[in-house]
């Protein structure tokens, strides 16, 4: 019977005190840090993507605005061509053909808010935010995918809505015998790029106040209040504060890059999408701050 002989491990095999704990330990760190760890900005992306694509509203917020904008340019168009000719000559002057086809940006910038708005609220609505922030810790991760996908959509969208409004209410004009633009006219792909990144501002409002609010109900409200409400009781205010609602309410002065007309009393298009986006911008980091630091 052969005695099998157990030899000691060579030095280099032996477990050296404290060697293997301690590289354990950093691995367990290591993954600790990274515990959301897995999941990389662009697997949020590719969340993101999924809950926007998948939500019933999604669909009908983007057709339902195409159409409805499509229907106002082409009832704009042929109601402001059969009026045109009885116009005075100032009135006729001052004639805006980009802006009577392109009108419908009034609505669009409510629902496409509002789609901005459902990205967070939806969440917070059906406590699915929860295991969102589960999956991935990093607040401001989630927030700037949630944005970044939002863009995605509501460009192209805003875009399509733009150009389309254009097409329709161009061919009522011309229809009408009244004066008309085509895409070759200066201004006007001004105009439709313009519109859609207008409305793109707007989607990222709504995130913006959906992510503070966290109420859809409260969030739309709000929308109303500051995109639609305000425009018409500007010039009612009392002193400067009305020339000065009329001049830089973001949403009315980004509203001027769909005009063909320059105003000399408003901010340029350019110049007035630029507050637009400003106010956006400090709407979206305290949308951030608040969203670091509130519980779920």
């Amino acid at each position: 019977m052969r005695r099998t002989t157990v030899r000691p491990a060579s030095e280099s095999t032996r477990l050296r005190p404290g060697r293997l704990p301690a590289r354990r330990l950093r691995a367990v760190r290591r993954r600790e840090r990274g515990s959301g760890g897995a999941a990389t900005f662009a697997h949020c992306l590719h969340a993101e993507w999924i809950k926007i694509r998948t939500m019933r509203s999604t669909l009908y917020v983007l057709l339902g605005t195409l159409a409805f904008c499509a229907g106002l340019a082409a009832l704009n168009g042929s109601s402001a061509g059969d009026e045109f000719a009885g116009r005075s000559p100032a009135d006729q002057a001052a004639f805006d053909p980009l802006a009577t086809s392109l009108r419908g940006y009034l609505i669009a910038q409510i629902t496409l808010g509002l789609l901005g708005g459902l990205v967070i609220t939806s969440e917070y609505g059906t406590r699915t935010i929860v295991s969102t922030l589960a999956s991935v810790p990093h607040r401001g991760r989630v927030l700037t995918s949630k944005a970044v996908v939002l863009v995605a959509v509501a460009f192209p969208t805003g875009l399509v809505v733009s150009s389309t409004g254009f097409l329709v209410g161009q061919a009522a004009l011309s229809g009408a015998g009244a004066p008309h633009l085509t895409l070759s006219d200066g201004g006007a792909l001004r105009g439709i790029f313009g519109g859609g990144l207008y409305l793109a501002l707007a989607g990222l409002f709504g995130l913006a106040l959906g992510t503070v609010i966290r109420s859809t109900t409260a969030t739309v409200t709000t929308l109303f209040g500051v995109m639609l409400i305000v425009q018409p009781f500007a010039p009612a205010l009392p002193g400067g504060l009305g020339d000065w609602v009329t001049t830089y309410w973001p949403p009315i002065a980004g509203g001027q890059i769909i005009t063909s007309y320059q105003d000399p009393d408003l901010l340029t298009p350019w110049a007035g999408l630029g507050v637009m986006a400003g106010c956006v911008a400090v709407m979206m980091g305290a949308a951030h701050a608040v969203f670091r630091k509130r519980d779920a």
